[in-house]
């Protein structure tokens, strides 16, 4: 079934980008592969702190930020939760909530920012969210922040190749604090290459599921 307004093509309860064909997240479990490949990839949640900021190239369905969420909370943390996302090509509101639904742990905390999406800014008592839209190339060397950890969830990097550019995994280095990491699910020796030379310690770890590594990169 295709979603045209969308880009979207579903597949049962995953949806795939017909503009890049690769699926928003693992056709088998995403918030697992999210868990494994995203938070524990950035050795999560030991990090966490007061104002511990995330960031991420590819904002998609919205599945990272609640399950980074959902983690914060089960954490025990107080304080602020911050979490910039980069997308070029925002989901509607209707998708988004479509996708989550295949998560039912995490229904209540979906339900609660369901009625957020499609805005640029989620302010909670526990998150500020802040959503960067267009091209990452573009507006990540313009953004003032710097980030604890990072999210790099563009497409695969043969379809998405504009996502993994070494100029771009430059600026995701130089808006990344000292001792902040990155984790990705991909392990494509030019995206490690990328990484190492912007200045990142790269490491390759078990992938999840079927893929057998994936990409930790620490800022030294």
């Amino acid at each position: 079934m295709q979603d045209q307004s969308a880009g979207v093509e579903w597949r049962g309860a995953v949806p795939v980008s017909t503009r890049f064909d690769d699926p928003y997240f693992s056709l088998h479990d995403g918030l697992a592969e999210t868990r494994h490949v995203f938070l524990a990839g950035n050795g999560l949640p030991a990090r966490f702190r007061p104002g511990f900021h995330i960031a991420e190239l590819g904002f998609g369905t919205g599945l990272n930020l609640l399950a980074a969420l959902a983690l914060w909370r089960a954490s025990g943390q107080a304080g602020l939760l911050r979490y910039t996302s980069f997308e070029a090509w925002p989901l509607p509101a209707e998708a988004m909530q479509r996708a989550q639904a295949g998560f039912p742990v995490l229904a209540p905390l979906a339900e609660d920012l369901a009625p957020h999406w499609g805005t640029p800014a989620i302010r909670l008592p526990d998150l500020d969210f802040r959503l960067v839209e267009g091209d990452a190339r573009r507006t990540l060397p313009d953004w003032a922040g710097q980030a604890d950890a990072w999210f790099l969830d563009g497409f695969a990097p043969a379809k998405n190749p504009e996502l993994w550019e070494p100029a771009l995994l430059a600026e995701v280095a130089r808006h990344t604090a000292m001792g902040g990491t990155a984790a990705t699910y991909t392990a494509a020796g030019h995206v490690r290459r990328a990484l190492a030379a912007a200045g990142f310690e790269v490491t390759r770890a078990p992938g999840y599921g079927a893929k057998r590594h994936m990409t930790r990169a620490r800022l030294a």
